[in-house]
């Protein structure tokens, strides 16, 4: 069992920053890749940003040269974003995946908005 917490969403306006971090507990060493995940209200959850042990990442186009993914140790993970825009609204959720099956934290909500 791993167990997710997500926390750093906001409002914020277009332009400005969030940082998210996601705190991992349980069976912290089964996880092997971690990664970022949102949904916007009536659409599909996509992938953001993921992170395997040895530091090698994957982005969404959208999010390409303005996101950054980072993992301080295999518990904890941070995703830097800047030059957030409108349509960056959704919440966020943080995803561990084990050899026993995949982990979803709660969510936070980011919302981007003049």
């Amino acid at each position: 069992q791993v167990q997710l917490v997500e926390s750093g969403g906001g409002l914020v306006q277009p332009g400005g920053s969030l940082r998210l971090s996601c705190v991992a507990s349980g069976n912290i060493f089964s996880i092997d890749v971690m990664g970022w995940y949102r949904q916007a209200p009536g659409k599909e959850r996509e992938l953001v940003a993921g992170i395997g042990r040895g530091g090698r990442t994957e982005y969404a186009d959208s999010v390409k040269d303005r996101f950054m993914i980072s993992r301080e140790n295999v518990k904890t993970m941070y995703l830097q974003m800047n030059s957030l825009k409108p349509e960056d609204t959704a919440v966020y959720y943080c995803n561990a995946k084990t050899i026993y099956g995949p982990y979803w934290g709660q969510g936070t909500q980011v919302t981007v908005s003049s």
